[in-house]
């Protein structure tokens, strides 16, 4: 990103993307996170879809189930009126080593293009008993193990309420069955050890993985409104006695793909 600010990069990022998908202003941005990528289809019309790499800051997708596109989606919302939906089809993860004003760049973007809101998603290790794998769950507060902030200098972000109170009880209107939790955030790129996991447990965590708190920072700092859904794709180590493995986590988003598309596509109309 040369010598520009984090901030002006997104900036930059964001005039590119207007110039490529031909939209001048998003409404509402979506990071889908491993597991979810079958949902996007639900969500409307595409109207635009370019590899993350055409924009200025981005890299390509460094994991498998991630696609590294970007999709603008148009969709009408609940009061008739159009609305264009910025989706992340992959995230930069902070365990890429590219550092952490990348792992945000796609969040400050989306508030540079004009996004007054995010919905975060993420695959994620459940703690609670009854959870099954393919299971949504609401993000109602994080831990962030990950000992760092994507906040530059000394800007002190308000984190109260982080995680919208308002649209966690919009989704739970429109599913009541939705749980929530807290998440977690260990570092990875390994899984969590039995004892981390019941460690989270001990802290008050409820949800275990690899992304998103980071981003929600970011996302607050910019101004932006955030819901987080995570989508529990197995249980975590030492609770089902069975070894973790990414295809699991993979396989669970498909099996739970049409009920994650069909929420998502409500609530981003709502919002």
């Amino acid at each position: 990103m040369s010598d520009q600010t984090p901030y002006e990069a997104a900036t930059a990022a964001a005039a590119k993307l207007a110039e490529l998908t031909g939209i001048e202003h998003h409404d509402v941005a979506l990071v889908l996170g491993s597991g979810w990528l079958p949902a996007v289809d639900a969500l409307g019309e595409a109207t635009a879809e370019i590899d993350t790499t055409d924009l200025p800051g981005f890299h390509a997708a460094g994991v498998v189930g991630h696609s590294g596109k970007i999709r603008s989606i148009r969709c009408t919302d609940s009061e008739g009126a159009d609305r264009n939906l910025l989706v992340f089809l992959s995230r930069t993860h902070f365990y890429e080593g590219k550092g952490v004003a990348a792992v945000v760049h796609p969040i400050r973007t989306a508030a540079a293009a004009g996004c007054s809101a995010i919905v975060l998603t993420n695959g994620c290790g459940g703690l609670k008993e009854g959870w099954q794998p393919g299971q949504p769950v609401l993000i109602s507060d994080h831990i962030n193990l990950t000992a760092t902030s994507p906040i530059v200098g000394a800007n002190f972000v308000d984190l109260t309420d982080l995680y919208s109170p308002r649209l966690r009880a919009m989704c739970q209107e429109i599913d009541p069955s939705l749980d929530e939790g807290v998440y977690v955030q260990f570092p990875g790129p390994h899984y969590e050890t039995p004892a981390e996991v019941r460690m989270a447990g001990v802290l008050g965590g409820h949800l275990v993985g690899m992304s998103t708190t980071l981003e929600a920072i970011a996302a607050r700092e910019a101004g932006m409104e955030i819901l987080g859904i995570s989508l529990v794709t197995n249980l975590a180590a030492g609770l089902s006695g069975e070894p973790l493995d990414h295809a699991e986590v993979l396989e669970a988003g498909k099996a739970a793909a049409s009920r994650m598309g069909g929420l998502l596509s409500q609530v981003v109309t709502k919002i």
